[in-house]
């Protein structure tokens, strides 16, 4: 092993802060501790290196990066350490050492969490020749170009939905078809979720409890799964395959989740987490036709509160049933739910192998960082 001084230069006096209100315009990314955060006219470093958080990031976090590397022209403000690789290391090996590291016991701070540069120099990065360092970087890389292929296709599977939902209803915000409106009150009930404790979950013994990482992507995921004996008096809180159900809290108002799933076969049967809710239809809705209905940004954007100017944390079962949608006829719903159907079976295929490249990644990362 060695120790990050010993293996890279540290640019840290060199970055130089600007204030929002001071930034000019230009061409150049001016980065921070989680990546871009504004382009600038000009730069302070032109060379391959690898950033750091310094303070705000993703520490603690096993699928957010710390560390992510940059190359070309570029500013750098104080909240992310500058590395630049001695000889005999690989940059990219260097960010891979460093992009899920472990700083517990190494970052201090009460409200925002701190990796001072004293904690940084001490961070130690396995000791590989060059040869063995691009083995592995290229064996990795190859593996997250294949990644980044495979959500590239789930996204434009998604696209494709959505545009044969506007294809056949409209922009349910415009409801440009004039379909008759209703609040979801009169077509569904919403049921909230049982408040397990954390620190009674099994560990793959039992039922699998869905929490807000499993479901919005907007399918299920079988990611970080934790697990309750079966209880009769919680059969309340039991959810099968095909339930559709949606997350309060957490994710609610981010673009790039969906907060909705129909529960998938992975597992016989579920039980329903806090601060998600499953949403049970009584008549003249499809279930296809509500997820990719509740997808939409206009639609979360009313449903968090957003278009009136106020962003909430969490969503309530209120907040749901309240919510005005335009409802198509059945027929027509149940038309769209076909194709949907025939998309899935694409997706699913997808999706598994999405999964397996990334555990497989998780583990060669395990396997050479620890």
């Amino acid at each position: 092993m060695l120790q990050l001084e010993e293996c890279c230069e540290i640019l840290d006096s060199m970055r130089v802060p600007i204030t929002a209100k001071d930034r000019k315009k230009g061409p150049y990314p001016y980065y921070g501790a989680n990546g871009v955060q504004d382009y600038v006219a000009d730069y302070i470093f032109d060379d391959d290196l690898v950033l750091l958080a310094e303070d705000g990031g993703n520490f603690g976090s096993d699928k957010r990066p710390i560390a992510y590397k940059v190359s070309g022209k570029c500013w750098v403000n104080n909240h992310a350490h500058v590395l630049k690789p001695k000889a005999g290391m690989n940059v990219d090996y260097l960010c891979y050492s460093l992009m899920f590291y472990k700083v517990d016991g190494m970052v201090n701070g009460a409200t925002r969490m701190k990796l001072t540069q004293a904690a940084m120099r001490r961070m130690l990065i396995p000791s590989r020749t060059i040869e063995g360092q691009k083995a592995i970087v290229k064996l990795l890389n190859r593996i997250q170009m294949l990644i980044k292929v495979e959500k590239e296709q789930l996204k434009k599977y998604d696209e494709l939905i959505k545009s044969r939902f506007v294809e056949m209803f409209g922009d349910p915000e415009n409801n440009p078809m004039q379909w008759e409106k209703s609040p979801l009150s009169e077509r569904l009930n919403v049921l909230g979720g049982y408040a397990f404790k954390s620190d009674l979950f099994n560990e793959n013994v039992g039922i699998p409890v869905l929490r807000i990482g499993n479901i919005n992507a907007g399918y299920f995921r079988p990611i970080n799964m934790v697990f309750w004996d079966e209880d009769e008096s919680l059969a309340r809180y039991l959810m099968y395959p095909g339930d559709l159900v949606i997350s309060l809290t957490g994710t609610v108002g981010k673009d790039d989740y969906a907060n909705v799933c129909i529960l998938g076969s992975e597992y016989e049967k579920y039980y329903l987490n806090q601060r998600n809710a499953k949403l049970e239809l009584k008549h003249g809705l499809n279930k296809y036709f509500l997820s990719q209905l509740l997808k939409f940004e206009s639609i979360k954007k009313r449903l968090t509160g957003i278009s009136r100017g106020v962003r909430q944390a969490n969503v309530s079962n209120k907040d749901i049933s309240n919510l005005m949608v335009p409802i198509p006829p059945i027929d027509l719903q149940e038309k769209f739910a076909t194709f949907i159907q025939d998309i899935n079976k694409s997706k699913f295929a997808t999706q598994k192998a999405l999964t397996e490249t990334q555990q497989l990644f998780d583990s060669l990362m395990q396997k050479y960082f620890g």
